[in-house]
């Protein structure tokens, strides 16, 4: 039996805790929190042992082979490198950390004392990410990928968070390097660098604040960004974020030498992409159908795993956890390579560089000249 605690009882908690009670094998055996009213609640409503203001006194007393950091994202690297010192593995939300040597360091030291970290990555074991895991691993791209889009939509249309967000100065989120976007786009960074040979790509970033944030007086809240990501070896990928296009999308296009596939997290579906072309008018014919029949196939698996009680919204989070936990028990390698971690790190470092570059040298948005001047400005990783 696996002991586990959590830190930080917010709303993330909650489905930790919710997913980690699926698990047999796992018992949550004390959630801790620095308001102790947080953490009582937690507490209370998933019937857990104990309840803890303090993460020392925590570690002590309940002593968990697994801590779950669920706090914001400042606080991961001093809660997570206590935990590993102390002896638990630990589960730490997205971002891992504030920046990448934050997440080396924490990655060294796992590794020193034996010990087992991973990155709340959850969008990249969903049912269907995994389906499109195993077509790649099957060669069916026919080679390493040669371009990769991905899309990351957030809707700020939410009232609860966009009030407290925009509202609030000192909202914890403004506080983080990247502010908004580091806080939510690693689930879209972390589609591209899984498939990435290379462990320094070259970085290319442009963001800005959306017309809609400016007509409400905010102007420090990036959220619109625009990034191009290459390799020496001639891969390139595309990454959207944006809290106002519409349909507000969270979608992943893969394109090899010899096809393609598009995975939808909203829908679930994942389509394969023909790269050979049909001969004459059946190119105009035969593609719907063959459209219409991935998606019928998309329907009757989401209806079985929906049958099978297996569809709810963090089906990636228990998958997630289920994997870390057996890589502890049956001392395998954690299911998100240490690398793949460093690298989204690397790639977000970089995002944030540029996009802070470029405000503080061109305070109004660019057009013509200043964006070229600017563009020549921008140092390449």
């Amino acid at each position: 039996m696996l002991k586990v605690a959590i830190v930080g009882c917010g709303k993330i908690a909650d489905e930790h805790a919710s997913q980690i009670r699926r698990i047999s094998g796992a018992e949550i055996v004390g959630v801790c929190d620095r308001e102790p009213l947080m953490a009582k609640q937690l507490y209370e409503r998933f019937r857990i042992k104990r309840y803890f203001s303090d993460l020392s006194e925590m570690l002590t007393e309940a002593q968990p082979d697994v801590v779950h950091v669920t706090t914001p994202a400042e606080a991961h690297f001093d809660i997570a490198r206590m935990c590993l010192e102390r002896g638990s593995h630990v589960y730490v939300e997205k971002p891992v950390t504030l920046n990448a040597a934050e997440a080396r360091t924490l990655i060294a030291l796992a590794e020193s004392k034996g010990l087992k970290m991973t990155a709340g990555h959850d969008d990249q074991f969903t049912h269907v990410a995994r389906r499109m895991r195993a077509l790649v691993k099957s060669g069916y791209l026919g080679g390493a990928p040669v371009h990769m889009e991905s899309t990351f939509c957030y809707d700020l249309s939410d009232p609860a968070y966009a009030r407290a967000l925009l509202a609030d100065k000192h909202h914890w989120v403004r506080r983080l390097p990247g502010k908004l976007l580091q806080n939510i786009i690693s689930h879209g960074i972390a589609r591209i660098a899984e498939f990435l040979i290379t462990d320094a790509p070259q970085v290319a970033a442009f963001g800005f604040v959306s017309p809609l944030l400016k007509e409400l007086g905010e102007t420090e809240i990036v959220d619109e960004l625009r990034v191009v990501i290459t390799t020496e070896e001639g891969a390139t990928a595309y990454f959207t974020f944006s809290s106002h296009m519409r349909p507000c999308l969270h979608e992943f296009r893969m394109y090899g030498p010899r096809n393609g596939l598009i995975v939808s997290q909203d829908q679930h579906t994942l389509m394969k992409l023909r790269g050979a072309r049909f001969k004459s008018y059946a190119e105009a014919f035969l593609p719907p159908v063959i459209s219409a029949s991935q998606s019928l196939g998309n329907l009757a698996t989401n209806v079985r795993h929906f049958l099978a009680r297996d569809f709810h919204a963090k089906s990636g989070m228990k998958c997630l956890i289920e994997s870390f936990y057996s890589s502890i028990l049956h001392h395998t390698p954690p299911p998100i390579p240490y690398r793949e971690i460093l690298l989204i790190a690397t790639i977000m470092d970089a995002i944030f560089e540029q996009v802070a570059m470029r405000r503080s040298v061109l305070p109004s948005e660019p057009d013509g000249q200043d964006a070229m001047a600017l563009q020549a400005r921008v140092p390449r990783n």
